[in-house]
């Protein structure tokens, strides 16, 4: 775990540096400097674009980490790494032609319910591209096991172009539809910074000669797609459905809560980049011992670390919603939602890694599949019932559902599961941390309430984990950073 523990606080750190660019600019700036109309538009694009990304890299980005300790030759690898940078045009370039082609159709079925969607499509479009090339660029890396400037540019790096765009756009140095242009720019300009990272990490060769394993690639790389694309689906059809039920400027105020909640993403997505291509290592070699082992401690840690965060935003989200205006309080019961999502997502540990780099990823595709069904089928009925509420409480659904299944899976083909007892103990602490404090408050105003309510959490929380002795890897940071015994 030392090649993961040292990237993943790296990553981490990085990782929450843009996190909090993305609190100031999601939470401040958006609200203050843009109509919700046109953030809701932003949202909008954002999603679409995301769930566009993993069809347009053609699956390539996974592609890349699960076939490249296989190369064993220099030609071999050349013309595998060859084949991955051209593959993606296969899907982008028809799916371009047809956005040409068929625009009006596609222009008026997403228009039903807000007009103004319809004159950004080209720029859903180019940022969905620009997206998939960055994570093929990004893949790149990862397979040399550099990960730390790749997760710069993927969690801070066009977070600070936006915050740019609209402090410019609050002193009118730009019009809105400036920035939407530049938001477009920021994404692709990010793109080409990432190829030059990439290229020089390892600069391509170009070969073309046949690749023995051409026939697996192409088949991973299709069934990737829709695996890909399903998990992502999760994360951001709710923003895309909910265009088509309530006004526009209502998938701003659920962005917020979203975005809120999502915090508690970020140390999975930090250890997620290194567990990619150590676990396909693994799973390449055979290594079911080290394997086992990186699922129970990568689970472990990720849960002690997503649960701080958690209960940081569950038991300070009152106070944080009288700091924001006042239409997006709506969402308090939105930030629950997602936020429960999520912490089950990061105990999952690299349970995704494992089964998108093993033999079994078609099964990943079939209950994904089934899954997203279900998920659009959710949203389709609790929107217009409860709104906001109804598509965060349709996301959790297929969330709890699809990490059931996965885990459930993995015990069936692999015999491991991400869970201890250590699991257990964690667990209740969580709980009776909430249960402790969540009507609990200092008589101050809410900046300093968070902050000391904070700070109360975390020296308490640390405690406990530290005493209880749950994770031989968090001890140890502890012992290091804070020279305890």
């Amino acid at each position: 775990m030392g090649i993961v523990i040292n990237q993943s606080f790296k990553n981490t750190i990085t990782t929450y540096l843009g996190f909090g660019l993305g609190a100031i600019n999601t939470l401040f700036l958006y609200t203050e400097f843009m109509s919700d109309t046109y953030y809701g538009l932003v949202a909008y694009i954002l999603s679409t674009a995301n769930i566009m990304m993993p069809l347009m890299a053609f699956g390539v980005h996974n592609t890349i980490i699960k076939f490249y300790s296989t190369f064993k030759t220099k030609n071999s690898l050349n013309s595998f790494m060859t084949l991955m940078l051209f593959l993606p045009l296969a899907l982008t370039i028809p799916i371009g032609f047809i956005g040409y082609i068929g625009y009006e159709t596609i222009a008026g079925w997403l228009t039903q319910k807000n007009s103004i969607v319809g004159n950004y499509l080209w720029y859903i479009f180019i940022t969905a591209l620009a997206m998939a090339y960055f994570e093929v660029f990004f893949a790149w890396v990862k397979v040399q096991m550099k990960t730390v400037f790749g997760n710069f540019m993927k969690e801070v790096f066009h977070r600070v172009g936006v915050m740019i765009l609209l402090f410019a756009l609050y002193f009118s140095w730009i019009t809105v539809e400036q920035f939407l242009v530049g938001l477009v720019g920021v994404y692709v300009l990010r793109m080409f910074l990432m190829l030059i990272n990439a290229f020089y990490v390892r600069l391509p060769v170009f070969r073309f000669y046949r690749i023995d394993k051409i026939s697996s690639i192409l088949k991973y790389s299709s069934l990737i797609i829709i695996a890909g694309s399903i998990a992502t689906m999760i994360l951001d059809i709710d923003k895309f459905m909910l265009n088509n039920y309530i006004e526009i400027e209502k998938v701003a105020y659920y962005s917020v809560a979203v975005f809120i909640a999502m915090v508690i993403a970020v140390p999975q997505r930090a250890m997620h980049q290194i567990m990619m291509p150590l676990t396909a290592k693994f799973i390449n070699d055979n290594n079911r011992e080290e394997l086992h082992d990186l699922y129970e401690r990568s689970s472990l840690t990720l849960y002690i670390i997503s649960g701080f965060i958690f209960l940081l935003i569950v038991l300070n989200i009152n106070q944080l919603y009288h700091i924001i205006p006042e239409e997006f309080s709506g969402g308090i019961t939105v930030v629950f939602l997602i936020s429960i999502a999520k912490l089950y997502d990061n105990l999952l540990g690299n349970n995704n890694a494992i089964l998108f780099n093993s033999d079994y990823y078609r099964m990943v595709l079939v209950f994904g599949v089934v899954l997203a069904i279900s998920a659009v089928l959710l949203n389709m009925v609790l929107i217009p019932l409860y709104g906001i509420d109804g598509s965060a409480l349709a996301t959790l659904i297929a969330v709890l559902l699809y990490n059931t299944i996965k885990i459930f899976f993995v015990k069936a083909k692999f015999n491991m599961l991400p869970f201890t007892k250590q699991t257990f103990k964690i667990s209740i602490l969580l709980i009776l941390c909430v249960i402790a404090f969540y009507f609990w408050e200092f008589p101050f105003n809410a900046y300093l309430n968070i902050v000391l309510k904070s700070i109360v959490i975390g020296v308490v929380y640390a405690f406990f984990i530290f005493r209880l002795n749950v994770s031989d890897d968090i001890n140890e940071m502890f012992k290091k950073y804070f020279k305890l015994k």
